[in-house]
């Protein structure tokens, strides 16, 4: 009768325990929350200092590559060109209207040697930070050296346009290798988006100053071509000045270093090589990508060439014209990124590029010295550039098995920028060939057509899970 168990004989224990177990779960829930809102803050940190980086070096591919140094190299080259339109860097004979796209071209070039070891050794070494430093300043230094252009220089122009381009490929590999770090796979179109808006931004506040210095010039006690000089300079002291924002808030990640990050960077470079072979689907993507973006590259870098010497517009006009495209780029990055999240990024791209292809063959028709069409055409321009490119970057940020960001992004890069010298140099060669810009500017049709029916193939969702990575709602 008097025999119990330990729980009868007390049950006033099991309430005890239950109260403590009760109070270490509460306990346990609530480290959780704050520890959730810690890493969630710190996310955030590091996101707004990433968006830096896009408003800093936006303004070199804005002010610099789109809208003054292309006319202003190919003056400086005609000026140095024989009696028949020529000048010949290293001895060979080039049209001095297809100077500027061919060292477009050999800037691409050298960026493809040097970007897939810079993404091998950040991956290798975690290092992304000092490696993201160093490509962007030597950038800026080589853009802020462009002052010094002037007379015949068409040979310290193409160099430094080739250190500068080359800089700013390899700072984007290393950039973009955060995006899958900083953020949750649902946040990155919008994270994606909005680091394009930011750029914008900055292209077009910096763009209004760039007017009004070229067109009060003479106000200014300045030739035009020191209001150039100036202008591009100051791309470079812009683009070193606001670097220092994501130095400060990006952090790298530990990893563990086996060998010396030289030799490993070069292993690891032919590892990468063979390892995406693994993935066939993210490589379909990149090579949709390859060529689509070719073609969008090639628009950005030539559109000021086309707009000068074939449609004879002002400098001020196509000044007016960019900061156009810079104010709907920002509105049509950020609208993209809500289609995205409705219709899914493949179909939003693929939308972008119809538009694209369309856009081109309507500038084909556009008449010379008629600087409203020319407005129209930069419109359209604006609202497909940003989403297409942000969203391009997010979808691929989804096909990159974890821990080979920075490499895998050097790929990227390699198809974003690296690669782009095909268009560039279809452009000088079209020109070269036909002296006809409308003929060079129609060819692009090709790369957007091409790079539509290669996204349509590639299944995206399978892409994703093939890369080992959670597939988020709308892809």
């Amino acid at each position: 009768m008097s025999a119990r168990t330990e729980n009868e004989a007390d049950p006033g224990a099991d309430d005890g325990r239950a109260g403590r177990a009760a109070d270490a779960a509460t306990t346990d829930a609530a480290a959780n929350t704050a520890t959730a809102t810690a890493t969630a803050k710190a996310r955030k940190r590091e996101q707004h200092g990433w968006y830096f980086y896009d408003f800093a070096c936006s303004v070199y591919s804005t002010s610099v590559l789109t809208v003054f140094l292309g006319p202003y190299l190919t003056a400086v080259a005609k000026a140095a060109a024989d009696a028949e339109g020529f000048v010949h860097p290293l001895g060979i004979p080039v049209r001095a209207g297809s100077f500027f796209a061919y060292t477009v071209s050999a800037s691409v070039i050298v960026a493809v040697l040097i970007m897939p070891l810079a993404g091998a050794v950040a991956d290798r070494t975690g290092r992304k930070k000092p490696l993201l430093a160093a490509a962007a300043y030597t950038g800026a230094a080589a853009t802020a050296g462009m002052f010094f252009l002037g007379g015949d220089r068409y040979l310290l122009g193409g160099l430094l346009l080739i250190v500068a381009n080359a800089s700013l490929s390899v700072s984007m590999v290393l950039y973009n290798a955060f995006l899958p770090q900083i953020s949750t796979p649902d946040e990155r179109d919008t994270v994606s988006s909005r680091g394009w808006a930011f750029g914008y931004t900055s292209g077009a506040f910096v763009l209004v100053l760039n007017l009004i210095l070229f067109q009060g010039h003479d106000s200014f006690g300045l030739s035009e071509g020191e209001a150039v000089r100036i202008c591009l300079a100051s791309a470079g002291l812009w683009w070193g000045a606001f670097t220092i924002v994501p130095l400060r808030r990006l952090r790298d990640r530990a990893v563990v270093r086996e060998e010396g990050p030289a030799v490993s960077g070069w292993k690891q470079l032919m590892a990468t090589l063979k390892d995406m072979r693994r993935y066939p689907l993210t490589l379909s993507f990149l090579l949709a990508y390859l060529i689509y973006n070719d073609g969008v590259q090639t628009v950005i870098s030539q559109a000021s060439v086309y707009g000068s010497e074939e449609l004879e517009l002002e400098q001020s006009t196509l000044i007016v014209a960019v900061l156009l495209v810079q104010v709907l780029a920002v509105v049509g990055a950020l609208a993209m990124g809500r289609l995205a999240r409705s219709y899914g990024a493949k179909r939003t791209i693929l939308g972008s590029l119809g538009a694209w292809a369309l856009t081109l063959a309507a500038g084909y028709f556009l008449p010379a010295r008629t600087p409203v069409w020319f407005f129209a055409l930069a419109a359209m321009i604006g609202l497909v550039l940003g989403g297409s490119q942000a969203l391009s970057r997010s979808l691929f940020s989804h096909l990159v098995p974890a821990g080979k960001e920075a490499e895998y992004f050097s790929a990227y890069e390699m198809s974003d920028r690296g690669l782009s010298w095909v268009g560039p140099l279809v452009f000088g060669l079209t020109y070269q060939v036909t002296g006809s810009y409308r003929c060079a500017i129609i060819s692009l049709v090709v790369f957007f057509a091409l790079g539509f029916v290669l996204l349509a193939r590639v299944p995206v969702r399978r892409a994703v899970e093939a890369a080992g990575n959670p597939v988020p709602l709308r892809v």
